[in-house]
């Protein structure tokens, strides 16, 4: 059994691509996997709050000294902390944003970037506490992207998920979203057609 923990982040609730993607998936998966699936995760819908003194505070001070602001926001880190735990495999639905990822979605990869708990610092440099992990992420992409320099998605997931310990990411990019005719069409299909090989 591989439990898994899914995260949208598209604003948009009608024409998603990357909620279009997800779909498939939990269509795909939970036919191949039952009861899998732990959680669906929507920043669009719940979105968490982003970096700030008070999640500061909560991470860094005494529990004595915490205000109610900072317990506050201590329990909604280790909620979302606890679920990334929980999962054997993570998956991201990332739409590019101007060249990069949902600021909703970097407000949660704040929130459980967390020293001690999803990473540690050691004498040779920090390690990656979520060893043995899956991760997959969908991305929709209004223009072509994939190996270009305009690209701040996909090598900056890699770089965070990393930094936690999970190495096995696979990106399934939908790409030309925009373009119209065949472009999105052949993007769109060739995603789908990646995406049908995962479960």
């Amino acid at each position: 059994m591989s439990r898994v923990q899914i995260i949208e982040s598209s604003v948009r609730k009608d024409g998603s691509i990357s909620r279009q993607l997800t779909e498939q998936f939990i269509a795909q998966w939970q036919a191949a996997h039952p009861a899998d699936i732990i959680g669906v995760r929507d920043l669009a819908i719940n979105p968490v709050p982003h970096l700030d003194a008070d999640l500061l505070g909560g991470w860094m001070k005494p529990e004595a000294e915490r205000s109610a602001e900072e317990v506050q926001a201590l329990v909604r880190s280790n909620e979302l902390t606890d679920e990334v735990l929980a999962a054997d495999v993570l998956v991201l639905a990332a739409p590019m944003y101007n060249f990069a990822i949902p600021s909703t979605l970097k407000a949660w990869l704040d929130h459980v970037l967390r020293a001690g708990v999803t990473f540690k610092y050691t004498a040779t440099g920090p390690q990656g506490l979520l060893t043995g992990k899956r991760a997959i992420v969908l991305t929709a992409r209004g223009g072509i992207y994939a190996g270009s320099s305009a690209d701040h998605q996909e090598p900056y997931l890699r770089q965070v998920l990393a930094f936690i310990g999970i190495h096995d990411v696979q990106f399934i990019h939908a790409e030309g979203m925009n373009l119209g005719g065949d472009f999105s069409e052949k993007g769109l299909n060739q995603a789908k057609a990646q995406l049908a090989q995962v479960a």
